[in-house]
């Protein structure tokens, strides 16, 4: 496994390690009538009829009530309270701060070889006996499908964690040169302070990873979760502790949001947010940082993804399947409420009769209702009361605009649930705002251009909005490709050439765009977690000195 290179200039060797350990990709389960895991999880899924899950804040190993108390609902059946939890207040959210902080050493001082087999035993969990469990939660929880609970909560949240432990062992032999006099080495400590990880309602793995990739660097974390995926993210924290996460590591902290930010941002040992979630949200935490630095023992580490307008770009010599179903499932899988989703599609006047006729069609194809009684569902309910009701005034204006016409869907009703039906609009101004603004909802607007004008239309890409996530380039031709790729370098930080904007793979495609799309760390990636390190350089000489004085001075 080790192999020394000699030779170097100065005598210098270097250590090269080829893997500390082999990781694959979870592989995807089809839930197939008749199959174990289709078995698996409509048992789950019944477990949870009905049924509403009491969920504390864990604070210093305890599980603590408050008087505030809240519920998360379905979002197809709003009827049903699938979770009752609390927010934490000030004092508790300090209480958090002080007890992450008394396990900071010994959690950093652990060797990453231990820290990382907690992780892979969490994965292990996730990927057998708790699988069906964790989708279940999140598809009543959070409204998914069963495949898009399968890719969230299971496949991907598993990648993040065996990969991220493969990643950190990785870093830790990557090691400095050293001499015949000295040796170098270098320590991947944690930060010193703790790590506020702020996730979304949108993927089970996204809270997953942003509370613990840092816990498995060092870190202690005071995670709050969505209050619309508390039932999945609470699932993933008792799995963590399960697998040996010591109970101090990770606080469990659902809070009301500016009280939490407020809070966690005003104490001395503030050293890094881990977010998820909208750009207003991250810019206040970020001003409230940048106020706050006079009191902090170091300067925080930032790293925040904050959602897209993002594009499919249709060239004339496109494919017209692979364009039509792509921006389908691109636009309307989880009801459009992935950062990824396309939302905006620029078709050729030349192609656009034969685009416009399939998406009618296999539009009307479309089923939308409840994921955990009929599997035949291709999307759900939108997350809440909030969402529907924003959704719905952009369908407004999409009926009332004289440069916006409806070509389909649209109909909302929340009658039972939050369920708004997929909404293809057609624009004749490429800066209406609908254009321009995240809906995060089933909303696809399209664009007809002139083929004439495609060059242009490269430029209106990238400079419509001040987003910069992902984007899609669908084409035959290379040097269209080539050219696209370099006119759209900085329109998407995951760009795909003849597939979809959405579906972004742990370790095949690291995700995160920048603009205010947000500060691209690329989780999923081998460097993300660097950004929740801190390097500690060490030079170890064997060779006494035995003089002040250097040669030239002789």
């Amino acid at each position: 496994m080790w192999r020394a290179l000699r030779g170097l200039r100065g005598g210098g060797r270097r250590w090269q390690h080829r893997s500390a350990i082999e990781v694959t990709n979870e592989p995807i389960l089809e839930f197939k009538p008749g199959s174990p895991e289709r078995a698996a999880l409509q048992k789950a899924l019944a477990d949870l009829k009905g049924k509403t899950e009491a969920i504390p804040c864990v604070i210093g190993g305890e599980e603590v009530w408050t008087p505030t108390v809240r519920y998360q609902l379905s979002p197809f059946n709003h009827a049903h309270k699938v979770a009752k939890y609390c927010y934490a207040d000030k004092e508790l959210i300090n209480k958090a701060i002080n007890a992450a902080l008394a396990a900071r050493k010994e959690w950093d001082l652990k060797p990453v070889q231990d820290r990382a087999q907690i992780f892979l035993k969490a994965a292990d969990m996730l990927s057998g006996p708790r699988r069906a469990e964790v989708l279940a939660k999140t598809m009543v929880g959070q409204g998914k499908t069963v495949i898009q609970a399968e890719i969230d909560a299971a496949a991907e949240l598993i990648d993040f964690f065996r990969f991220n432990a493969k990643y950190a062992l990785e870093l830790e032999h990557s090691q400095p040169l050293s001499v015949d006099i000295s040796t170098n080495s270098m320590v991947y400590r944690g930060l010193e302070g703790f790590v506020a990880a702020v996730s979304p309602f949108n993927f089970t793995a996204i809270g997953g990873n942003l509370a613990g990739a840092p816990a498995l660097m060092g870190n202690v974390v005071l995670w709050k979760p969505s209050d619309t995926a508390l039932l999945a993210s609470y699932a993933v924290y008792k799995i963590l502790l399960e697998a040996g996460l010591p109970p101090n590591v990770v606080q469990f902290v659902p809070a009301d949001g500016p009280v939490f930010g407020d809070t966690v941002t005003s104490s001395e040992h503030f050293c890094g947010l881990n977010f998820t979630g909208s750009v207003p949200t991250f810019k206040r935490l970020w001003k409230q940082v940048s106020e706050n630095l006079d009191r902090y023992r170091n300067f925080p580490r930032l790293a925040g993804e904050c959602g897209g307008k993002n594009f499919h770009l249709v060239h004339s010599s496109a494919d017209v399947a692979s364009v039509v179903n792509g921006t389908l499932r691109s636009a309307f899988e989880y009801g459009g409420q992935k950062c990824s989703a396309c939302s905006r599609l620029y078709a050729p006047d030349s192609l656009w009769p034969q685009i416009k006729e399939k998406l009618l069609e296999e539009h009307g194809k479309i089923k939308v209702g409840d994921p955990a009684q009929d599997f035949g569902t291709f999307f759900s309910a939108v997350i809440d009361d909030k969402s529907f009701a924003r959704i719905k005034k952009w369908i407004e204006h999409a009926k009332k605009s004289s440069n916006l016409t409806i070509l389909a869907g649209g109909g909302c009703d929340d009658s039972v649930g939050y369920f708004v039906e997929p909404c293809i609009v057609e624009s004749k101004d490429p800066r209406d705002p609908i254009m321009k603004e995240e809906i995060f909802g089933p909303i696809l607007t399209v664009y007809v251009y002139p083929e004439k004008r495609y060059k242009e239309v490269l430029e209106l890409i990238d400079t419509t909005t001040p987003y910069g996530l992902t984007g899609a380039l669908f084409a035959q031709e290379k040097r269209i490709i080539d050219e696209a790729r370099n006119l759209l370098r900085n329109a998407a930080g995951n760009f795909y050439i003849n597939d979809k904007s959405t579906g972004a793979v742990v370790a095949q495609q690291p995700f995160g765009g920048s603009r205010i799309s947000g500060t691209n760390d690329k989780p999923g990636g081998p460097h993300y977690i660097l950004r929740w390190t801190s390097p500690q350089a060490i030079k170890e000489t064997h060779v006494p000195l035995r003089d002040w004085r250097y040669a030239y001075m002789q």
